[in-house]
C-alpha cells in the first residue's frame, strides 16, 4: 500500500536516478541501487557514472555505502550538522572520525527534498492512485521528463 522513493538529484533539483521500494524498506539498502543507476549528464560526451561529490544524510554513511565509491576520484562527502567531536572517537587516525564540515555543501542538503516536492506537484504521484509499482515508476519517469524539459 505504501511506496518509498529513493532518488539522487543534481544541484538544480532535477532527478538523476530513482528507485522505488516498499514503504517499510530502509534507506541504506536502496542507496547502492540508486548509485548504480546514476548517470551524471555532460554537455559533450557520455554521462559520467561516478559523481564528484555525494551529499547524503547520516543514514547513508555506512561502510557499505562508502564502498560503492572506491573507484571515484573523490569519495562521498556525508554531512551531518551534529557530528560528534573528533576527540570523542579516540586517536587522530580513527576510522570513525566524522567528515570535515563544509558550510557551502551543507546548504545544498535540501535539494533532494525540493526535487521530491517538484515530483509531487503531479497529483497522481502525490496521492498514489496507481495500484502497481510499474505504473507508479512510469509516472515518476514522466514527471522527471517534465522537470528536465522545463529549463
Amino acid at each position: 500500500m505504501t511506496t518509498k522513493i529513493h532518488l539522487a538529484a543534481d544541484s538544480r533539483c532535477r532527478p538523476l536516478a530513482f528507485v522505488i521500494t516498499p514503504g517499510q524498506a530502509g534507506d541504506a539498502p536502496a542507496f547502492e541501487q540508486v548509485m548504480t543507476r546514476l548517470r551524471v549528464p555532460r554537455r559533450i560526451g557520455r554521462p559520467r557514472v561516478t559523481p564528484d561529490v555525494v551529499l547524503a544524510d547520516k543514514a547513508d554513511s555506512s561502510r557499505r555505502s562508502a564502498a560503492t565509491f572506491d573507484g571515484a576520484a573523490s569519495g562521498p562527502s556525508f554531512h551531518s550538522p551534529r557530528a560528534r567531536s573528533p576527540t570523542a572517537n579516540g586517536s587522530a587516525g580513527s576510522a570513525t572520525r566524522p567528515p570535515a564540515f563544509d558550510r557551502e555543501a551543507y546548504k545544498q542538503r535540501n535539494t533532494v527534498g525540493r526535487c521530491i516536492n517538484k515530483l509531487k506537484q503531479w497529483r497522481g504521484l502525490a496521492t498514489r492512485y496507481d495500484k502497481t509499482a510499474t505504473i507508479y515508476l512510469a509516472g515518476l519517469h514522466l514527471a522527471a521528463i517534465f522537470i528536465w524539459s522545463a529549463r
